[in-house]
């Protein structure tokens, strides 16, 4: 899989998409720079790697849309609201935090946007809300976040079974970084995405670009479709530069090599030099100032209690 990924230049962003690629990457840094210093409790899971994924989907996804994230859903949280302060409140269990503390790293629920750390949970849920929107809101449609992990999940087949039967507007969103948690994903899933999408009729759009225009112009259409009620499952063949969670990274080095090679950070900054330098020292400043803020917040009601 890790020779699949383009390495053609990276076509030139605007730079409000730059700047939110910038602000999930050094918040990802940020947070886990945080847990080493023993400032948050429990966990959390990065998307470092993947942030290009929510921040292409972002103009093609309405306000009126549904969004079902997972257990490394911060980028797609920030892609969607772009709250910083919010997120890292929530997180770190401070006043102004999204669900007052008590979601955590991974349970959000701010409007029509949820995200759980129970594999497989949204995806019948998402399901669901999808024949309701069918039904109350036409040319609305629900996406829903997985990772290549989620397929050995039987719910997922269930809800892929009705959404085909169904005709209903739901776009599956497969973020496949080659490994599930610790297990990579060749040595616990057989055949394909592609594959099991087609056994229930779904179409499937596979994406090895990192170029978020080029992601974006080939999605289009096929995003509008989904509203019209034929469901879509798009497989992003991407890498998860840090570990599963923390410090559980098993990967051999050869592996983090790829990963490395593959990131869009250091490429684009290769590619734009000029424009990435302008950014990326600010919105880097800009999340320090952001943990600095939270950090000096109270507890949130739940917290202190």
């Amino acid at each position: 899989m890790t020779e699949t990924l383009d390495r053609l230049r990276l076509s030139r962003l605007g730079d409000d998409d730059l700047k939110l690629l910038l602000l999930v990457r050094h918040f990802e840094l940020k947070l886990l720079e945080l847990y080493g210093k023993g400032e948050l409790n429990g966990t959390t899971h990065t998307c470092l790697g993947q942030e290009y994924v929510p921040v292409a989907l972002r103009p093609l996804l309405g306000e009126h849309d549904h969004v079902f994230s997972n257990h490394r859903g911060h980028g797609h949280y920030l892609a969607r609201f772009a709250d910083p302060h919010g997120l890292l409140a929530e997180i770190m269990g401070r006043e102004g935090a999204v669900c007052g503390g008590v979601g955590g790293s991974q349970h959000i629920h701010r409007d029509r946007y949820m995200s759980t750390g129970v594999q497989g949970e949204s995806l019948p849920v998402a399901a669901g809300v999808a024949l309701h929107l069918k039904r109350s809101e036409p040319g609305t449609l629900a996406c829903v976040y997985i990772g290549d992990g989620t397929w050995g999940e039987g719910a997922v087949y269930e809800a892929l079974n009705l959404a085909a039967l169904w005709r209903l507007p739901l776009l599956v969103v497969v973020e496949n970084n080659g490994i599930a948690q610790s297990t990579p994903t060749s040595s616990q899933m057989a055949g394909t995405v592609a594959g099991r999408a087609a056994a229930f009729g779904v179409r499937h759009h596979l994406v090895v670009s990192t170029d978020v225009n080029e992601i974006r112009a080939s999605l289009e259409i096929p995003i509008a479709e989904v509203r019209a009620g034929r469901p879509l499952v798009v497989e992003f063949v991407t890498h998860r530069l840090g570990p599963h969670s923390k410090g559980d990274d098993t990967r051999p080095p050869e592996a983090m090599r790829a990963a490395r090679d593959n990131d869009w950070y250091d490429r684009y900054a290769g590619d734009h030099p000029d424009q990435f330098h302008r950014l990326d020292g600010p919105v880097r400043a800009e999340v320090q100032a952001v943990a600095d803020e939270v950090a000096a917040r109270p507890p949130s009601r739940w917290e202190a209690s």
